[in-house]
């Protein structure tokens, strides 16, 4: 019998040490350092039957690499495909990550009941009754997707070496374990092992896999860093719980942008694709109230105008209090700076709540000059015109900055029926816009206009 070998590794960032430390010393972290059994394997875990080929890479010339366009896989989802750069790549590994019970497994498998291919969804988390259930209630076709009910790598293996599918899906990686590994399940050895095997079946089969991942309480997914190193692509599956709407974002994407933003639409038979975003995060209301700017960002390629919510009031306790949602609270208290030095606003002794509505979270600078009128609207207590947005970047010095493609923001602004759009007057716009451009080079141009 073989003797047991044991190393340690860090709960929290998958460095092995060969011996007990109290502080890892890649992350930092106290009491992370665990012992874990660990056999070192004799065979690959994804090729139970047939012997792992030889096969040995030579180095080539830079000139002399194929640059052919990477073949796509239509996933029948246009977010998804938009997310993911065009499609999914044949031998890819994705990760997909999000809070519990915001609706990754519904995405998944509805996905997966809507794939053209012969996939296979792999589930160590719910029976397969309970997923036919689930299925029903997305009402899809279900001729293409069988559904299998394991959480021991190498029967997952036998059971895909007989169906072959086109695509696997395994719901969570975090469920997986290895015969090869005496470790329990979720284990730092455990999660690095499983993921490889299924890296190995994917390279050497050009299946792709989409991985599920749970996270931790600080919103990373969970297990060793390394795991997010391994996958080709990491995706964030996002949203309140409080709405409806879910946001898909690109973490990490080797075939594509991570700008790209997919929005889908909760609802009881499942997530609906959102086509024009900008319609579900503007307010219909008829009155005029103060508070309130729209803004013309852009997430990837896509253009959207998002409504900005500010709520100025008197500071009830000693430090006013500043609170945002969906805006960086670093960026709100320098613009509040820029107003109180530059424009003569004195906001100090005040309570400034801002929030960006629809529930996401937005980091492109083009939303200054939105906020800035939404907050003074709000502390004169005096409505923007329903008909104007903003795209502008503001400077320390109180100046109006161009953003990019400011074309599109301005054909969103159009296409949705706003009348005028106010930009920096450094901004160079290549089209002929039927809705009235405002160019302004200083805050207190911005404000003449709108409070005069």
């Amino acid at each position: 019998m073989a003797k047991t070998k044991t190393s340690f590794f860090c709960q929290n960032c998958g460095t092995q040490f060969a011996k007990w430390v109290g502080q890892c010393s890649s992350c930092k972290e106290w009491n992370t350092v665990v012992e874990e059994v660990v056999q070192k394997e004799e065979k690959k875990a994804w090729d139970v039957s047939k012997p792992s080929s030889s096969r040995t890479s030579k180095p080539l010339k830079v000139k002399d690499i194929a640059t052919d366009s990477e073949i796509r896989m239509d996933s029948s989802d246009k977010e998804l495909n938009r997310v993911l750069g065009g499609g999914i790549v044949p031998g890819s590994l994705t990760l997909l990550g999000g809070e519990p019970g915001v609706g990754k497994s519904t995405l998944l498998l509805q996905i997966a009941l809507n794939l053209p291919y012969k996939t296979l969804y792999v589930s160590g988390e719910e029976s397969q009754k309970q997923l036919k259930m689930r299925a029903d209630r997305i009402n899809r076709d279900l001729d293409n997707c069988f559904i299998l009910t394991e959480t021991n790598i190498q029967n997952i293996f036998r059971q895909i070496q007989e169906l072959e599918p086109d695509i696997v899906i395994i719901d969570s990686i975090q469920t997986l374990h290895s015969d090869l590994i005496e470790s329990a399940a979720g284990s730092v050895s455990q999660i690095r092992a499983t993921t490889a095997d299924l890296i190995q079946f994917a390279k050497e089969t050009h299946t792709p896999v989409i991985l599920i991942g749970h996270i931790t309480k600080d919103g990373s997914i969970a297990g060793p860093k390394i795991l997010e190193h391994m996958v080709d692509t990491v995706l964030q599956f996002e949203g309140d719980k409080n709405y409806v709407y879910r946001i898909l974002r690109a973490l990490k994407n080797r075939f594509g942008s991570t700008a790209e933003l997919g929005i889908y639409e909760m609802i009881g038979s499942g997530l609906n694709e959102v086509n024009n975003p900008s319609k579900i995060l503007i307010s219909n209301s008829d009155e005029d109230l103060s508070g309130t700017a729209i803004a013309a960002t852009l997430e990837g390629m896509r253009p959207l105008m998002v409504e900005i919510q500010a709520l100025v009031s008197s500071a009830v306790y000693g430090t006013p209090q500043r609170s945002t949602t969906g805006f960086n609270i670093k960026r709100l208290n320098m613009l509040l700076a820029v107003l109180e030095k530059r424009a003569g606003f004195k906001l100090g002794a005040k309570d400034v709540f801002l929030n960006i509505t629809g529930g996401i979270s937005i980091e492109d600078p083009a939303l200054d000059l939105a906020v800035i009128a939404a907050i003074l609207s709000s502390n004169l207590d005096r409505p923007i015109n329903k008909n104007l947005c903003f795209a502008a970047e503001v400077g320390l010095a109180g100046e109006i900055r161009p953003v990019q493609r400011a074309d599109q923001r301005i054909h969103e602004a159009e296409k949705l029926g706003f009348k005028s759009i106010v930009v920096s007057k450094h901004t160079t716009i290549n089209i002929q816009p039927k809705i009235k451009v405002i160019q302004a080079g200083r805050i207190e141009e911005v404000l003449k206009h709108l409070f005069t």
